[in-house]
């Protein structure tokens, strides 16, 4: 693992720990003034910009403080000279949604760039996957649907 690749692992382990601690500030601090993000809750087009993005945040601290985990499960770095993207699967639920679907994953995929000698997080996707009701809810071994 080069040293890039250690720096934006650090990077965002310290991210989802502001995100589990309800620390705003930590949460901020890594990303690009100009970051896009897009969402699980609407607005469907996404927010951009740090002050929007921040705007985002209260709502789900107030739903996890109800007691839902917000953790890292696996976490994959890219990195090249300038431009770098991880791909993460966290376990994002209550307890109640856990126990209910234990194999659920949240998806979470980070564009980041470096800028002024540091790597900031300058595009955020977060998603679930669509499961149809009453189907299995995501067996690696279910085959994909045909049109």
């Amino acid at each position: 693992m080069t040293e890039d690749h250690e720096r934006i692992r650090d990077l965002i382990e310290r991210w989802a720990e502001a995100v589990h601690h309800g620390d705003i500030d930590g949460v901020v601090a890594d990303h690009a003034g100009d970051i896009v993000m897009f969402d699980v809750p609407p607005p469907y087009e996404g927010v951009r910009g740090l002050n929007a993005y921040r705007e985002t945040w209260p709502p789900f601290f107030a739903w996890q403080a109800q007691g839902a985990c917000f953790e890292i499960e696996s976490l994959d770095v890219t990195a090249g000279e300038d431009v770098a993207f991880a791909h993460a699967l966290l376990r994002c639920g209550g307890p109640e949604e856990l126990a209910a679907n234990p194999r659920m994953r949240l998806r979470l995929t980070l564009g980041l760039r470096r800028q002024d000698g540091r790597w900031v997080i300058a595009h955020e996707h977060h998603s679930f996957p669509y499961v149809e009701p009453g189907a299995d809810s995501g067996a690696a071994s279910t085959p994909p649907r045909t049109a």
